[in-house]
């Protein structure tokens, strides 16, 4: 197969399997989850660093966003004995490896937003035309 027809499950994987896979897909390629592991590619951050340089996340979902990451082992959560305590988040090794691959899919969105962006447009006014002509 060429380079741009792979088959991206690699079958042969029991229906269990193939859900477990999809799981861990949606989670690693939900929006926040990316541009906290964007983030914290940089380094060791405080939880307010995280908020500042996420735009438009709430705490909330900050909150579960790292607590979920730390849960798959993607972030260790480190708690100093300060007062107030210092907390910082840092990407594990396994968390690390997810860099190149996001770094790819930024990279490809970056490539690809223009072209997108007027398909989107042009989809939306032929759907606007033949929404008024019904």
């Amino acid at each position: 197969m060429s380079d741009t027809h792979i088959d991206v499950c690699e079958g042969g994987h029991s229906p269990e399997e193939r859900s477990a896979f999809a799981d861990i897909l949606a989670h690693i390629g939900d929006k926040w989850t990316v541009l906290v592991v964007g983030v914290l590619a940089h380094g060791p951050m405080r939880y307010s660093q995280i908020f500042k340089l996420v735009e438009g996340i709430s705490q909330r979902m900050l909150t579960l966003t790292l607590k979920s990451l730390e849960r798959d082992g993607l972030v260790t959560r480190t708690v100093y004995p300060t007062n107030p305590p210092r907390v910082d988040y840092e990407l594990t090794e396994r968390g690390k490896t997810l860099i190149v691959p996001l770094h790819m899919l930024w990279a490809w969105a970056q490539a690809n937003r223009t072209a997108i962006e007027g398909t989107r447009r042009n989809f939306d006014q032929q759907r606007s035309k033949d929404g008024a002509a019904a």
